[in-house]
């Protein structure tokens, strides 16, 4: 007798026996905070998808790579590290400091929770990136591109950045400081809950407030 099954709920299968595959690590204090010992267990299970609960603090390490992990229930550090890409790393359940680190590529990641810290380092797009839960802090970087970035909860402080377009994004929750980019238009954003920053830019020059309160929902002072 054959049995049939739809699309979805073959795909929704195959999610499910990935899901399964994933190893769960409760927390690194198992390994006594030894990234290295974690590693050669890992190694022993033959390097499997993995993720871990909790926090994850590997900052000042000469980390370069996550391996096969997927994701970090809490928060992720890993300031100050030589991590270079993200390889199959898909979220952080809180924040992640990637502050002064070689970066240039999120890869596969899709979910942040918490505040995003990529200050001074080598990013110029942010990829999949649907949204940020916290504040997103991309000053002192070669940013470019916001990729598909929709949404930021917190802050968004894009200063000292070359960016030039704001693509996708529909809303902030707290401050944008757009102050000296060369934004000439706010695209889709459509709300910011804090201030509104847009000193020495081309928009402060085509457009007086009251207009660009017609455009966006600014909660807080704009800066002209």
């Amino acid at each position: 007798m054959k049995i049939l099954v739809t699309e979805s709920q073959y795909k929704k299968i195959l999610r499910e026996e990935k899901e399964q595959k994933i190893l769960r690590i409760p927390s690194l204090k198992i390994f006594n905070d030894d990234w290295d010992l974690l590693q050669k267990f890992l190694e022993l299970k033959g390097n499997p998808p993995y993720t871990i609960g909790g926090d994850l603090d590997l900052s000042g390490t000469p980390i370069k790579s996550l391996g096969n992990l997927t994701s970090v229930e809490g928060n992720l550090d890993l300031r100050r590290t030589q991590i270079k890409s993200f390889g199959n790393f898909q979220s952080v359940g809180g924040d992640l400091n990637l502050w002064d680190t070689p970066i240039k590529s999120l890869g596969n990641l899709t979910s942040v929770g918490g505040d995003l810290n990529l200050r001074y380092t080598s990013i110029k797009s942010l990829g999949n990136l649907p949204s940020v839960g916290g504040d997103l802090d991309l000053r002192y970087t070669p940013i470019q591109s916001l990729g598909y970035l929709t949404s930021v909860g917190g802050d968004l402080d894009l200063r000292d950045t070359p960016i030039k377009s704001l693509g996708n994004l529909t809303s902030v929750g707290g401050d944008l400081d757009l102050e000296g980019k060369q934004i000439e238009s706010l695209g889709n954003l459509h709300s910011v809950g804090g201030y509104l920053d847009l000193q020495g830019t081309p928009l402060s020059k085509m457009y007086i407030e009251e207009e660009i309160r017609q455009m966006v929902d600014v909660v807080g002072k704009i800066y002209m």
